[in-house]
């Protein structure tokens, strides 16, 4: 399908709208970053193969989950001084790894790697913990798919929280991924040195 985009053919000034839910629309990396520019009140990802991902805003039940873990975090961070620690609208680009553009839920790289990196924009190196909470509207194998992907760049400790299941998948570069029913908390000890994150407001 062509549009024309020549002023004198479009008659009608009603907006042109599209429905994309059964598209996959695939843009290259700087068509991404334009994106994004064009339209800073989407939350948008680039998955490895390069589909644009489009996120809807999301509820008050896991709105308020996700605070609270980011609230935990950054507790932890301030408290140790061991490194920062990022929210959901924070961007990272894998691109130069074979990686896409993703933002994770919650995420936290260790100080000394951060010396002389830019994180104005998208941040270019990969962090050491990221957490995915999985909302209602999740399909559970994409964001099985997304923690591979951070398991298979290196990122240290990676959780997928899964509310609906009572679960917690975790992930850890070259090893299996270990399956939690039911946790309490969760121990990052062995990342982020004395941090135990609380799992009763979540689950």
């Amino acid at each position: 399908m062509t549009i024309s985009t020549d002023p004198t053919t479009l008659v009608d000034t009603q907006p042109l709208l599209l429905d994309v839910s059964n598209t996959i629309l695939t843009v290259t990396p700087e068509q991404f970053d334009l994106l994004c520019i064009d339209n800073p009140d989407l939350r948008l990802e680039l998955t490895p193969h390069g589909e644009l991902i489009v996120m809807s805003p999301t509820g008050g039940e896991s709105g308020e989950k996700n605070l609270d873990l980011a609230i935990d975090v950054g507790i932890w961070n301030r408290q140790t001084n061991l490194g920062r620690a990022f929210d959901s609208s924070t961007g990272y680009d894998f691109t130069a790894f074979g990686g896409g553009k993703p933002s994770p839920d919650v995420s936290w790289i260790e100080k000394s790697r951060l010396e002389g990196v830019k994180i104005v924009g998208f941040i270019p190196i990969v962090p050491d913990f990221v957490i995915e909470l999985r909302s209602p509207t999740d399909r559970l194998n994409a964001v099985k798919t997304k923690m591979v992907e951070y398991q298979r760049l290196g990122v240290r400790l990676g959780l997928l929280i899964n509310p609906q299941d009572r679960k917690v998948e975790i992930y850890r570069p070259g090893q299996e991924v270990q399956i939690l029913e039911s946790p309490t908390s969760i121990d990052c000890g062995d990342v982020m040195p004395g941090f135990i994150l609380s799992m009763n407001r979540v689950l």
